[in-house]
């Protein structure tokens, strides 16, 4: 009986000890290096294992860092990828904004053109000849004829001006 138990505790041994050497972290191993450690205990199973307890086993305090996912993962877990996120939204705005600037300016560049054109350098509606328009919209005064609007002066207009009905 004493034979079996020794044989027994002996592979327990073995087996722990290979176990052990297999899940430890290849960085936290002393002495040698994981591989050598495996070889160690399979071709030595006594002395490897209990060398490996003795030696090789990394201690209590030593902790494994925590290793990062190595697959992706999602942009909205990753910080880099929500900063560039955020500076491609401002560029974009930027440019938005920049181009409104620009097509802003061209119309005023364009409706002041017309307006500054003149033998006389009037502009506007005392420059021009009576009956007919000045302004590049289409939009006539009060003593022009043409088309006339909405809510002009002497019609009445049920949305803008209720006491004209």
């Amino acid at each position: 009986m004493p034979r079996v138990a020794i044989a027994v505790a002996v592979l327990a041994i073995y087996v722990y000890g290979l176990v052990d050497v297999i899940r430890t972290d290849k960085g936290l191993t002393r002495g040698f290096s994981k591989t050598t450690w495996l070889i160690m205990v399979i071709l030595l199973p006594l002395i490897g294992a209990a060398l490996w307890f003795l030696i090789g086993r990394p201690r209590a305090s030593a902790v494994a860092q925590p290793a990062y996912p190595q697959h992706p993962t999602a942009p909205d877990d990753d910080p880099d990828f929500l900063r560039n996120l955020e500076q491609r939204r401002r560029q974009a705005e930027a440019e938005r904004l920049r181009k409104l600037r620009n097509d802003a300016a061209r119309k005023n560049q364009a409706d002041a053109g017309p307006h500054r054109t003149g033998a006389t350098g009037t502009s506007g509606a005392t420059g021009a000849a009576p009956g007919t328009s000045s302004t590049s919209s289409g939009s006539s005064s009060a003593g022009e004829p043409g088309p006339r609007k909405p809510g002009a002066a002497g019609e009445a207009n049920a949305e803008g001006n209720p006491e004209a009905k």
